[in-house]
């Protein structure tokens, strides 16, 4: 006897958009720890995020908004991530896979780790160039 495929009505779990994020993510802030970090109120964090200057995902237990730390350096969100979040999520990307994308190992970048690292490294033109491919 062989197993019908599911319909979509069944109640099969669908595996997790964000499996994995949490843990792809080395260092995750919430929205205090940028304020604090950045000298901003918490309005004006959330602002950042509203805006999509940063990109944010509830994590650990309690579910707690928190953005990537890679996406802010000490003068606030890295101006090259904003275009970079726009050209994926344009190209049909969520939220979780962009944070996903930027932090998942490239070697082919010049590098050689995630694009995120290589915007770090001076880079956006590249990256922006790769996300452009992987968007559309």
């Amino acid at each position: 006897m062989t197993d019908a495929p599911h319909d979509s009505a069944d109640s099969t779990p669908t595996p997790d958009p964000a499996g994995d994020l949490e843990s792809l993510v080395p260092v995750w802030l919430t929205v205090p720890d940028i304020a604090e970090r950045l000298g901003l109120r918490l309005a004006d964090v959330r602002r950042l995020i509203e805006d999509r200057e940063l990109l944010s995902h509830r994590v650990g237990e309690r579910r707690v908004v928190s953005v990537p730390a890679g996406f802010v350096d000490d003068e606030g969100p890295l101006p090259a991530l904003k275009g970079t979040f726009t050209v994926l999520t344009d190209g049909g990307m969520t939220d979780v896979e962009v944070i996903r994308w930027l932090h998942t190992v490239d070697e082919t970048l010049p590098t050689s780790g995630t694009p995120l690292d290589a915007i770090h490294a001076g880079f956006k033109t590249e990256v922006r160039r790769r996300a452009m491919e992987e968007a559309f």
